[in-house]
This record gives C-alpha cells, sequence and structure tokens, in this order.
C-alpha cells in the first residue's frame, strides 16, 4: 500500500500578527529615542555631575561604541540562547542600566551604565525585524515593516524636543527613568505573546555540534569597536594628524578585513556573509548603508542649523522635524500597502528621486527661514524616506531561507547603523572645513579697498555711536557684526555644498536600484514561513 508524505504545516503564531507586530515596536521606539534624546542633555549632564562639554560627550560615544559592537553579533547570540530569551535578555538589561543611568553619582558611572545600556539596545533591533519578517508572510511584510518603521524614524525626530523639554522642566535623569516603565511593559507583553519558530531550536543545535567561531567574535568586536571611536573622535582629534586615530584606524581596517576572511571560510560564522552572493540582498544592504546616511544625516542637519546659526533652543529645533514624523505616520501605511502591489524597486527609485527632489530643495536655505519653512523642508525628505525604507526591508528577504531571518536582519541593521555613524561624522567634518573656505573667500573681499564694505562699517559705525558708543568702541563693535555676518554667511554656504552634494548622490543611486532581480510571484511562497 502506498503512503503519503504529509508536507510540514507552515508555523504561524499563535497571537494575532500585528499584536506581535506592536509588542516589538514598543521596545525599538524606546531604544532609538534613546539614542537622540540624551543629545540636547549634555550640558546639564555635564555641570550636574562636575565635568566638562568634552567629557559629557562620551554619555553619546560610549553608547554607541557598545551599541554597534554588539549589532553583528546579535544574529548569532539569538540563535545560541534563543531569540525570544536573547530579545527579553536585551530589554531587562536596557531597562535596568536605564535606571542605573538615572541614579549615576559621577560621570564615570553613567557611561559604565551607558555601556550597558548600549549592549542591551544593540540586540534589539535585529531581534525585532527578524521577528516580523518571520510573523507576517511576505506578502503582508510591508505593512509590518511600515509600523517598524514608523518606530525608527520618528523616535530620532521626537527625540531633541521631548528631551529638551523634560530636562528643561524636571531633571536629566528623568530621560532615563522614562525607559523603566516602557521596558516593563514590553517584558511582560513579550512574555506573553512573542514566541520562537521551530527552526530557531533546529538552528541551535547545529550551532552547538559545529565549532563556535571564537575569532570571528573577537574580530568584529576590536574592529566595529575601534571604527566606532574613529568616527566619533576623528573630527575632534583632526583625524590623522592623531596617532591615536591612524592607530585606531589600521586597527580597525586590519581586523575587519581578517574577519570577513574568515566569515567567508567560517562553517559556523558569526555573520552569515556567504549571503551577499544574493545579488538582491547585496544591493539591499548597500541601499540600507544609503539609507543610513540620509536618515541620521539629515535628522541632525536640519536642527544643528537652527541651532548654530539661527538660535534656536533644542527644543525649537526638534520640533521644526515633528510635522515630518506626522507626515510619516500616513505615508508609511500607504507604501506598505503600494509593497505587496507594486514592483518595490520602481518604489525605492521614486523613494530617491523624491529626497533628491528634497534636498535640491533645500539649497534655498538661509537664515532668513521661517519655522514653517524649516518644518515643510523635513516635510519633503521624510516623504521620500517612506519609499525607501520599507520596501528595502521587505526585499532584504525575498528569496531567502526562513533561517536566515536573523541573519538578514542582522547585516542589514549593521549596514544602515554604519552608515548613519559613517554619514554623521563626515557631516561634521565637511561642514568645518568649507566653513573655513568660504570664510576665507568672503573675508578677502573685506580689505580698505572696497568701498562697499567701507560703506557698511561706516554705516553701522554711525548707527552704535548714535546708541551712545564712544568712537572707537562703535567701530571695534561694527567690524565684530560683519565678522559674525561673515562666519553665518560661510557656515550657510557649507551647508548648502553639503546638500547639493548629496541630492546629486542619491539622485544616481535610482538607476541602481534596478540591478536587482524583479521579486518573482512564485518566490512569494517559497519565501513565506
Amino acid at each position: 500500500m502506498a503512503t503519503t508524505t504529509t508536507p510540514p504545516a507552515v508555523w504561524r503564531p499563535k497571537y494575532n500578527p500585528w499584536i506581535v507586530a506592536l509588542t516589538v515596536t514598543l521596545a525599538t521606539f524606546m531604544e532609538v529615542l534613546d539614542t537622540s534624546i540624551a543629545n540636547v542633555a549634555l550640558p546639564h549632564i555635564a555641570g550636574g555631575l562636575s565635568a566638562s562639554q568634552d567629557e559629557s560627550t562620551w554619555v553619546l560615544t560610549s553608547y554607541l561604541v557598545s551599541n554597534a559592537i554588539v549589532l553583528p553579533i546579535s544574529a548569532w547570540l539569538s540563535v545560541l540562547v534563543g531569540r525570544k530569551r536573547f530579545y527579553m535578555t536585551c530589554v531587562t538589561l536596557f531597562t535596568i542600566s536605564s535606571f542605573l543611568c538615572g541614579l549615576a553619582p559621577s560621570l564615570g558611572m553613567l557611561v559604565l551604565f551607558r555601556v550597558m545600556q548600549g549592549l542591551g539596545g544593540g540586540g534589539l533591533a535585529t531581534s525585532e525585524q527578524s521577528i516580523l519578517a518571520d510573523t507576517f508572510s511576505l506578502e503582508k511584510r510591508g505593512m509590518a515593516f511600515a509600523v517598524y518603521g514608523m518606530a525608527v524614524v520618528m523616535a530620532p525626530a521626537i527625540g531633541p524636543t521631548l528631551g529638551g523639554w523634560i530636562t528643561d522642566n524636571y531633571s536629566w535623569r528623568w530621560i532615563f527613568y522614562i525607559n523603566v516603565p516602557v521596558g516593563l511593559l514590553s517584558l511582560f507583553l513579550t512574555q506573553k505573546i512573542v514566541e520562537d519558530p521551530p527552526y530557531i531550536a533546529v538552528e541551535r543545535k547545529k550551532m552547538l555540534t559545529n565549532p563556535i567561531d571564537y575569532i570571528g567574535l573577537g574580530l568584529i568586536t576590536v574592529g566595529i569597536g575601534c571604527l566606532q571611536v574613529v568616527l566619533d573622535k576623528g573630527q575632534e582629534d583632526d583625524w590623522f594628524a592623531s596617532r591615536r586615530i591612524v592607530m585606531l584606524t589600521l586597527l580597525a581596517l586590519a581586523t575587519l578585513v581578517w574577519f570577513v576572511i574568515n566569515e567567508w571560510k567560517h562553517r559556523n560564522p558569526i555573520m552569515d556573509l556567504q549571503l551577499l552572493r544574493n545579488r538582491n540582498f547585496a544591493t539591499a544592504v548597500v541601499m540600507m548603508f544609503v539609507l543610513g546616511n540620509v536618515l541620521f544625516g539629515t535628522t541632525v542637519l536640519i536642527p544643528q542649523f537652527l541651532q548654530t546659526l539661527m538660535g534656536y533652543t533644542a527644543e525649537q529645533a526638534g520640533q521644526a522635524l515633528s510635522l515630518g514624523a506626522v507626515v510619516l505616520i500616513f505615508m508609511m501605511p500607504i507604501v506598505g500597502q503600494l509593497v505587496s502591489r507594486v514592483d518595490p524597486r520602481y518604489l525605492v527609485a521614486i523613494g530617491f528621486l523624491a529626497t533628491s527632489l528634497a534636498l535640491y530643495h533645500m539649497t534655498t536655505l538661509s537664515t532668513d527661514i521661517d519655522f514653517h519653512t524649516a518644518a515643510m523642508m523635513r516635510v519633503y525628505q521624510t516623504m521620500g524616506l517612506a519609499f525607501i525604507f520599507i520596501p528595502i526591508n521587505t526585499l532584504s528577504y525575498v528569496g531567502m531561507p526562513p533561517n536566515k531571518s536573523n541573519q538578514v536582519s542582522g547585516i542589514t541593521n549593521l549596514s544602515r547603523n554604519l552608515g548613519g555613524s559613517i554619514g554623521i561624522s563626515m557631516l561634521s567634518t565637511f561642514l568645518l572645513r568649507l566653513a573655513q573656505r568660504h570664510q576665507v573667500y568672503l573675508s578677502a573681499h573685506t580689505g580698505a579697498g572696497n568701498p562697499i564694505f567701507q560703506s557698511q562699517i561706516a554705516g553701522l559705525t554711525k548707527n552704535f555711536s548714535s546708541q551712545g558708543a564712544p568712537p572707537d568702541q562703535a567701530t571695534d563693535r561694527a567690524y565684530a557684526m560683519v565678522q559674525r555676518m561673515i562666519a553665518g554667511q560661510a557656515s550657510t554656504l557649507a551647508y548648502i555644498d553639503i546638500i547639493s552634494t548629496g541630492a546629486i548622490a542619491v539622485a544616481c543611486l535610482a538607476p541602481l536600484v534596478f540591478i536587482m532581480k524583479k521579486p518573482r510571484r512564485g518566490a512569494k511562497a517559497a519565501a513565506a514561513h
């Protein structure tokens, strides 16, 4: 008598997938918010802990370095100990260290607790995205990533505003305390709702039967840690004029190259770089790197301009970003629906072109703009970002076997974070150096032989004299005012140069999207799990 083979049932979570999505998005929002909320509180932290402004920046750097170190190994750890257990461990560590940050009696203790917080936060993003990929079928992943994307993009936008309000009205310690109830709620919901798919246990058994890649683990820890310190402190130390930066750069390059070679050959790698043989995934990783540049760079660009050149407070500058976050609330679900109906490559191309046009529009930047104009500049940018973030995340998983979800999310998140770190670092460097170049050029026209300049000085001197200033002081104040005007114009021109370059670079990326193969309808069933 012939026997029939019953195909294994496709795994599905016990609870409604949208409840799972909202549960993991809660921790996402908390972690991403914490990367930006502390920025505006640095002067208060420095004053409260008797530290210098320069020393207080380690509150940010320590978090970013530890976050960057754990991110590339989080996919491996989530399989080793179980994804749900690893995720809850990360939330617990993040929550406890947030509470300890609020209690910190000294800067040294605060930096230590921020390192712990970064270790917990670094493992969240990878687990969350792989949970979403496993929970939703390919047809519904677009909407799932839309919910996740709103948290990722909105949190940095409202972080400065919320951080400024809390610091001004309460204490800088409360920017850490507010994580505690959110973390406890996330732990409760995760314990009740989130579960591991069967393949996690199977992969764990395979991993334990093969030798653990201790060499890769050490190399990625040292390499990413050194690279993050170089990016954070390079501009401050004048880059390669500093022996420390040179040594850390060489060490980062050497260890990361060795890491790539080691991972490519290892049977049980920390990061499965062989996945990059897939053209779609490799292209998606590159695009995610660019997205990190655009997302984090533009989030820094507008507030920095408003605060340094227009005198906005941190809270006011953060409010200028908030309207863009509101627009994203409406845009993300729309794009999430389109992903399952339209070729995602077209959506990504539209996103890059829209972002390029938004950056080109920003070249009209000047110190005469009002709050509404600044807010709308951010709105135009976010409209394009919605078309980039969701389709790329969706395309990353197409054609990938279910047991590689953790690796896919780990590599794409690492790519996005590295893009953001490099983008912000390069932004700071080029802003300073281009501003210096423009200031030299503009100052060359302030000599005694320039009648327009002399006429302006005479007019300002007369104005200050009419206000009661002695003749010599009136002249000095006139020259000082002109010098401030020149510095402001030079900085504005530097912003415009960077924005123009960004607009061209992003526009060039649009046709490169079509290097990717068009997702086939038949691939949906294969990729769904």
